[in-house]
């Protein structure tokens, strides 16, 4: 009986040991893998998203030269965008820093769902590697710059890409792509920085990947060191606003803030908040392709809009002002190279909503509650007489010493159009009226 007991404890005691042996074994080989990666030389990572403007190029440029000076094995642009906004001058010096870079390029296109359309596909060609995620899209570059060193030589699409999109099993098959990936692509970035090993480049090989035998005889792999950088605080702040829909809503805004602010007594917050929107609208409009007579047309719109804030009620004036926006919201920003930078039918319906809403209840509001102290200075009108612009039951509008005011009566006495009415009292911006004859004797008991 002793002797069965002994054996069962030391069979399980051989269990466990050879249980946790070769898991001890394979942890030994990842952490030789692990050191032996961290002795290879860094990967850069630099994320290129949004629109390429003046920023996102600059912002490249200085990712080239600090990778170079920092002895990194390569640089990796991960890209995400729909289109460049500079100019073609400006394309071809980036193409050409680019193709003439002291450490290899290579292009991300990813991860999947990303794009990269425009001009700024044009990168493709200056760039020593190029690779996509799976539901990634490339094309519609436009015309090639003539930019000294770089061939733009997409294989069979080559001239299909000028005006069209691939995704990435057409684009590998028609040799568009500097990488002879497998058929599933590169899905994440890791499997970029693997795709990089062994792969020479102006006679120099790179080496981003370590490897090591586990206990088991098992190979283990490891990439080097990568390094992620992307736009700073300040340059991400105003690489967000040159967008075509951040930039119409900032406008929107801050034209509407400041109009409110016209309208009211001091400088408060609305009018600081205004400003610093219009001023970073322009930005916007300044970075991007627009249509001068619609941003003409929205800012007719605004002093349409303006007319009727004065009086206190939409009118006329309102009506043009929402046609004006409208239209202009639809024509304010041109396309590039193919790619609309029309904002969304969402981002449109927010801004041509939020402004009839502004300005046919909230602006007239928000005046009539501004305005509506007793020292407004305007008692000298009572008792003067005036016109009424439409029917008055129990509101409407006046017109008295040439001017437009809203006005209301007493329910049992409506005023006809056209008819003669004199002003009794003045509640902020709207006039208390009654007929010359036949007044209601309860007018001035409902107050």
């Amino acid at each position: 009986m002793r002797k069965l007991s002994l054996a069962v404890v030391l069979g399980g005691c051989a269990f466990l040991g050879l249980a946790k042996g070769p898991a001890a074994a394979e942890g030994s080989g990842n952490a030789a893998a692990e050191a032996a990666a961290a002795e290879l030389s860094p990967v850069d990572v630099q994320e290129v998203s949004g629109l390429l403007d003046e920023i996102q190029a600059d912002a490249i440029e200085k990712a080239l030269v600090r990778s170079a000076e920092a002895g990194s094995q390569a640089l990796i642009l991960q890209v995400n965008t729909r289109g460049a906004v500079v100019a073609r001058e400006r394309m071809v010096e980036l193409l050409e820093q680019i193709a003439s870079s002291k450490v290899p390029v290579a292009i991300w296109v990813g991860p999947s769902g990303s794009r990269l359309y425009g001009m700024a596909a044009q990168m493709l060609a200056a760039a020593d590697v190029t690779a996509m995620a799976p539901g990634s899209r490339i094309g519609k570059m436009g015309t090639p710059v003539a930019a000294e060193g770089v061939t733009f030589d997409f294989g069979s699409s080559t001239d299909l890409l000028q005006t069209d999109t691939l995704g990435f099993a057409e684009a590998r098959k028609s040799g568009a792509l500097k990488f002879a990936s497998n058929d599933e692509g590169v899905p994440v970035l890791k499997n970029m920085v693997f795709a990089l090993d062994g792969l020479t480049v102006d006679g120099k090989v790179l080496d981003t990947v370590a490897e090591s035998l586990d206990g088991a005889g098992q190979v283990v792999r490891e990439a080097t060191t990568v390094r992620f950088f992307k736009l700073g605080l300040v340059p991400g702040l105003f690489h967000t606003v040159a967008s075509s829909p951040v930039t119409y809503l900032l406008l929107i805004i801050g034209l509407s803030l400041l109009i409110f602010e016209f309208y009211t007594a001091g400088i408060g917050i609305a009018g600081l908040v205004g400003a610093c929107c219009s001023v970073l609208a322009c930005f916007g409009l300044a970075e991007l392709p627009i249509r001068g007579v619609a941003l003409v047309a929205m800012l007719l719109a605004m002093v349409s809009f303006a007319v009727d804030v004065q009086v206190g009620v939409p009118r006329l004036w309102t009506g043009l002002g929402l046609v004006l926006f409208s239209v202009s919201s639809f024509f304010l920003f041109r396309d590039v190279d193919g790619a609309s930078l029309r904002p969304s039918w969402i981002t449109l319906l927010v801004g041509i909503g939020g402004a009839a809403l502004t300005y046919i209840v909230g602006m007239p509001s928000m005046t009539r509650t501004r305005f509506g102290t007793p020292t407004i200075g305007r008692e000298w009108m009572v008792g003067s007489q005036g016109v009424a612009l439409d029917d008055i039951s129990p509101e409407g509008t006046v017109r008295v010493h040439e001017g437009a005011w809203r006005a209301r009566t007493n329910r049992a006495t409506p005023i006809e159009r056209g008819a003669t009415v004199n002003v009794v009292a003045i509640d902020g911006v709207t006039l208390e009226v009654e007929p010359l004859e036949g007044a209601a004797k309860d007018y001035r008991e409902r107050h």
